[in-house]
C-alpha cells in the first residue's frame, strides 16, 4: 500500500482494544445484550441463555487479558452461536483475528457490528483500520464520513478522510476535506502543510507557494514558513528563490540556527563551498539545533576523507560542537574522532577522556581512548583506562586484548594471560581480534617456558589469520632459538617477510633461521638486509651477524662484529666467551 498511513490507526484503535476500556465498554452494553435483534430464524433466548452469554462473555474476556487468545476466540464462537447478534463478541473477535492477521475474518465481523450499532464509533473505527490494513482503501470513504457523523468536533477523522483521497489520488476531494477541517478548527500548520502536499502532486508548486506566503504574510516573525516556502521551492528547482526566501527570513531572525543550514544547503548546491561552510559555522554555533543533527552533518565529510580540506572543516565544525554543547559527551566524541584523523592524537585523547568524563556509558569512546595509549606506548595509561572501561563493560575482547597486551609489555606474564584467555573466550566471530589474542597468549607461554602451550596458541592464531606477519615471525624465530621444526620456521619467516618486506626484526628471524638450517651464505645476505634496515643498532643483529661470519670463516670480521653487539649494549658472558676466544659459542 501507498505510505501514507492513517492516523487512527496509531490512537484510537489502539485505545479501543486496550482491555480495560473492552471492559467499560462491556459493562455499558451489558444491559442490552439480551435485547439484540435476532435472526428469523433464531429462537429468542431464554433467561438461561441470556446469564451464560453473560459469564461466557466475561470469562472470554479474562482470557483475552492473560493473552490466551486460542481460548479467548473459541469463546467469543461460542457467545455468537448462542446470540448471533452480539455485537460486542464481533467486535472483540475481530479484533483477535487482526492480531492474526486474518483480515478476511475481521471485516465481515465488524461491518455486521457496525450495522447493528450504527453510533458506535470504535467499531467504525476498527473497521477503519481492517479496511486499511487489507488494502480496501476505496471503502474508507464511507467510514470516514460515519466517524465524522459521530463525532464531527475531531480533526483526525478529517485528515484519515483526506489521506484516504490522496492515496487514491483524488486530490479535489482531498481539498475539500481540509476546507471543512479549516472551518471547524481555524487555519493551522498541519492543514497548511497538507495542502501542499495536494498541491505539488498536481504540479501547482504557484499555488503551493501562494498559501506559504500568505501565511508569511500574516505571520512574518515564523520562521517555519520560510523555511517551508524555500524548501518547495528548492525542491522543484527554484533555487534563486529559495534563497531569496532564506535571505528575507534571515533578515527577520539572523539567529536562527534552521535558517542558516537551509542556507548552507542552498549554497552548497550552488557550488559555493566557502559560503555555505560559513552558514554551517553559524548553525553550529546556535545551541537550539539538535546536535545529533550537527554530528550527522560532520559524518557527511567521511566519505571526501582523506581530503585536506574536508578534514579541516570537520575538525573545526566538530570543535564548535564542544563550545556550543559543552556538557555532551557525543560533542567530545566525535571531536576525538575528527582529531584522530587530522593525527592531533594528544588532543584526541584529551577529548575523549572529557567525553568519559560526561558519559562514562559509551563504549566505543573507551576503545578508542584505550587503542591510542596502546599505540603511544603508554602501558601505565593503557592499564589505568583499559581496567577501568572492563569494570563497566567486562565482556569487551577487543578491550581484554588490549589491556593483556600492556601487561605483557610489563612483563607481568600472569595477568597478560588472563586477559587474553578472556579475549578468547568472549568473542568468536572476530577472526583478526581472535588471530591477534592467540597470538599474545603464544608470547607469553613462551615467555614463561610452556613451549607446548605456545606452540599450540600460535598454530590457532594462524588459523584465525595465515598472513599474521607478526604471529609467522614470532613462532618461527622461537622455534629457531630450539632448533626444532625448522622446515616450518623457514616457510613461515619467508612469508612473513613476503607481507611485510624491509623490516629488520623479520628479516633478522629469517637470518637466524638459515643459520640454524646451516645455509649460512643465504643467511648472511638476510642479515645484511636486516642491518641496512635496522635503525636502532640493535646488538642481538650484530651478534648474529658474527655468528654467520664466524662458520663462513670470517673469523676477524665475526669478532668485530661481536664486539660491536659488546658496544651497543650486549653483555653476556656469552658474548664474551666469543669475543675473548674468537669463536662461535651456544
Amino acid at each position: 500500500m501507498n505510505n501514507q498511513k492513517l492516523r487512527y490507526s496509531k490512537s484510537r484503535i489502539k485505545a479501543g482494544i486496550s482491555c480495560t476500556a473492552a471492559i467499560l465498554f462491556v459493562v455499558s452494553n451489558l444491559l442490552a445484550i439480551c435485547a439484540h435483534a435476532q435472526k428469523p430464524e433464531s429462537k429468542p433466548m431464554t433467561g438461561i441463555d441470556s446469564i451464560m452469554v453473560k459469564q461466557l462473555f466475561f470469562s472470554a474476556l479474562r482470557e483475552k487479558t492473560i493473552e490466551n487468545t486460542k481460548l479467548a476466540t473459541e469463546m467469543f464462537e461460542r457467545v455468537l452461536k448462542t446470540d448471533p447478534a452480539n455485537d460486542a463478541s464481533m467486535y472483540e473477535l475481530a479484533n483477535l483475528k487482526k492480531q492474526q492477521n486474518d483480515y478476511g475474518t475481521a471485516q465481515p465481523l465488524l461491518e455486521k457490528a457496525v450495522t447493528l450499532k450504527p453510533d458506535n464509533e470504535w467499531y467504525w473505527a476498527a473497521l477503519a483500520d481492517s479496511y486499511e490494513k487489507s488494502n480496501n482503501i476505496t471503502k474508507l470513504e464511507n467510514v470516514f464520513n460515519q466517524l465524522i457523523r459521530i463525532n464531527p468536533d475531531k480533526p483526525d477523522y478529517y485528515f484519515d478522510k483526506a489521506n484516504a483521497y490522496l492515496i487514491l489520488k483524488r486530490y479535489d476531494d482531498a481539498l475539500k476535506v481540509y476546507n471543512q477541517l479549516e472551518q471547524i478548527t481555524g487555519p493551522s500548520d498541519d492543514i497548511l502543510a497538507s495542502r501542499q502536499k495536494i498541491y505539488l502532486k498536481q504540479g501547482k508548486v504557484d499555488q503551493a507557494a501562494a498559501e506559504i506566503e500568505k501565511a508569511i504574510a500574516d505571520n512574518p516573525g515564523q520562521m517555519r514558513y520560510y523555511l517551508l516556502l524555500a524548501e518547495i521551492y528548492n525542491s522543484n528547482g527554484l533555487a534563486d528563490k529559495a534563497l531569496k526566501v532564506l535571505q528575507q527570513a534571515e533578515k527577520q531572525d539572523s539567529n536562527n540556527g534552521m535558517v542558516h543550514l537551509a542556507l548552507a544547503d542552498i549554497y552548497r548546491d550552488k557550488k559555493n563551498v566557502d559560503a555555505s561552510y560559513n552558514e554551517l559555522i553559524l548553525a553550529f554555533s546556535n545551541s537550539d539545533i539538535n546536535i545529533d543533527q550537527k554530528i550527522r552533518i560532520i559524518a557527511g565529510y567521511f566519505p571526501k576523507f582523506p581530503d585536506p580540506n574536508a578534514k579541516a572543516s570537520a575538525l573545526e565544525l566538530s570543535r564548535i560542537l564542544t563550545v556550543t554543547h559543552p556538557a555532551d559527551a557525543k560533542a567530545y566524541a566525535i571531536y576525538g574522532d575528527m582529531l584522530l584523523q587530522s593525527t592531533k592524537f594528544k588532543e584526541a585523547k584529551a577529548a575523549y577522556k572529557k567525553s568519559i568524563e560526561l558519559n562514562a556509558q559509551v563504549y566505543a569512546v573507551h576503545e578508542q581512548l584505550v587503542r591510542l595509549e596502546l599505540s603511544d606506548n603508554d602501558m601505565e595509561a593503557t592499564i589505568k583506562d583499559g581496567e577501568n572501561a572492563l569494570s563497566l563493560f567486562p565482556n569487551q575482547g577487543w578491550m581484554n586484548y588490549m589491556v593483556g597486551v600492556a601487561w605483557a609489555q610489563k612483563k607481568d606474564l600472569k595477568k597478560a594471560l588472563g586477559y587474553a584467555k578472556n579475549a578468547t573466550s568472549l568473542e568468536i566471530q572476530d577472526k583478526d581480534l581472535l588471530s591477534l589474542s592467540f597470538s599474545l597468549l603464544g608470547d607469553c607461554y613462551h615467555g614463561i617456558n610452556d613451549n607446548k602451550n605456545s606452540d599450540a596458541a600460535y598454530d590457532k592464531a594462524l588459523s584465525y589469520n595465515p598472513d599474521n606477519a607478526f604471529t609467522l615471525n614470532n613462532y618461527a624465530y622461537y622455534l629457531s632459538l630450539r632448533g626444532e621444526a625448522l622446515d616450518k620456521a623457514a616457510q613461515m619467516s619467508a612469508r612473513s617477510n613476503e607481507l611485510q618486506p624491509n623490516m629488520a626484526s623479520f628479516e633478522d628471524t629469517y637470518a637466524w633461521v638459515l643459520f640454524k638450517q646451516k645455509k649460512y651464505a643465504e643467511a648472511k645476505v638476510w642479515m645484511e638486509k636486516a642491518l641496512a634496515h635496522d635503525k636502532d643498532n640493535s646488538s642481538a643483529k650484530y651478534e648474529h651477524y658474527g655468528d654467520i661470519l664466524f662458520y663462513l670463516g670470517n673469523i676477524d670480521t665475526a669478532v668485530q662484529n661481536w664486539k660491536k653487539a659488546k658496544e651497543y649494549g650486549n653483555h653476556s658472558p656469552v658474548l664474551e666467551r666469543k669475543i675473548n676466544e674468537k669463536k662461535y659459542i651456544e
